[in-house]
């Protein structure tokens, strides 16, 4: 498996697009799955994706763990050729400490369980959720994709709604 950052080409809430990850058994594989259209935005839904700019994560050797260390702080004083144009969509991003990590773990880990007990229904969400609201429907757990106009909309006729806080992978786009 390999891991690419992949970046969107979305408009619509940054000009720089969403930044993030994708696994893939090859490069082939990614390039397969981009031709078809296979490949979108979790956040966004756009189909305009690319890899961005991405540093290996490949550890030291045990023995050369101090050697490599004034290496990387030398390249960073030494001056950089000019940035691709993707590495400037990724340039802002803060780095992401371990403690960090481990939240937003326990943050997908919370996210997860509390989907097992929900319902997936796509696109339909706004119809699902209004259905359930006044009855026309057995009352259920839900998730799925609305904007957030209609999310709001939902809001004003008192229907409880809330934003997850990390996407979700449309059920029939898993592997």
């Amino acid at each position: 498996m390999i891991v690419f950052d992949l970046i969107c080409g979305s408009q619509v809430c940054s000009s720089q697009g969403h930044v993030f990850e994708g696994w893939f058994a090859s490069s082939e594989e990614f390039a397969a799955q981009k031709q078809t259209g296979l490949l979108c935005c979790p956040v966004c839904g756009d189909s305009d994706i690319r890899k961005a700019v991405m540093a290996p994560n490949v550890g030291a050797k045990g023995n050369q763990a101090l050697a490599s260390a004034p290496a990387a702080s030398e390249a960073e004083e030494s001056p950089a050729a000019p940035a691709a144009e993707s590495a400037v969509a990724v340039q802002n991003v803060p780095e992401i400490t371990q403690k960090m990590q481990d939240m937003i773990g326990e943050l997908a880990k919370a996210q997860s369980q509390m989907l097992e007990k929900s319902t997936w229904v796509g696109t339909d969400f706004a119809s699902k959720a209004r259905d359930i609201h006044y009855g026309e429907s057995d009352p259920e757990l839900i998730h799925g994709q609305t904007s957030e106009e209609e999310a709001q909309d939902l809001l004003d006729e008192g229907i409880s709604v809330a934003p997850l806080p990390l996407p979700v992978v449309p059920p029939e786009a898993k592997n």
